[in-house]
């Protein structure tokens, strides 16, 4: 009789835990949010959504490859040349460098690294700009505006989306703002184009 309790509380709990990670109710993180100005109009979500998400180029792999490799060692001098080296790329709106804006982030909290490792960890999406394709991280980042509200997202989206942004990002979204948490591209031929974080400022 007894073990056929525990063996039913076992159920139990497990079917809780199920519901509990199905919900996507996991610990929101923590996130920064800067004073900056508007995004450049090429970096808009006006651009063109790719339905589907295509598979990485080899240069862009490569690109991958060399963040991961600037990762584990930690560095914010070297993600900062590898940033220098790149053409345009842009990791804030205020004018600041590469290397001043990260070393701010850093004292306030946020480890630009850790948080690009995540986001190379998990799905991204593809958008058409100009005729050329860009990858971008998060996948919901890539999505137009309108794509982007939460009653046009299914479930885990709406929850994953929520994760990222907070509530004052969703509300951003719903008046009609793009993606604004922190997100990073890569163009198919291999060019870091970007890696921004918000643009609303603390409460």
């Amino acid at each position: 009789m007894a073990s056929s309790r525990i063996r039913h509380v076992k159920a139990g709990l497990m079917l809780a835990a199920m519901l509990v990670s199905a919900c996507g109710q996991e610990p929101a993180r923590d996130t920064v949010r800067l004073q900056v100005e508007e995004a450049p109009d090429y970096m808009q979500p006006d651009a063109v959504h790719e339905s589907e998400t295509a598979e990485l180029t080899e240069e862009a792999k490569t690109t991958v490859g060399r963040l991961r490799e600037i990762i584990e060692t930690n560095s914010l001098y070297r993600l900062s040349r590898y940033a220098d080296s790149q053409p345009g790329f842009i990791s804030n709106f205020a004018g600041a460098s590469h290397r001043a804006h990260w070393d701010l982030l850093r004292r306030t909290g946020f480890d630009p690294i850790l948080r690009m490792e995540d986001l190379l960890d998990g799905p991204y999406g593809t958008r058409t700009v100009g005729g050329e394709t860009w990858y971008v991280w998060p996948d919901l980042a890539a999505l137009d505006a309108s794509d982007l509200r939460p009653e046009r997202l299914n479930f885990r989206q709406r929850a994953r989306l929520e994760e990222l942004v907070g509530e004052a990002g969703i509300e951003k979204i719903r008046q009609g703002s793009g993606y604004p948490g922190v997100r990073m591209a890569i163009a198919s031929d291999g060019r870091w184009l970007y890696y921004v974080h918000e643009t609303q400022s603390e409460d």
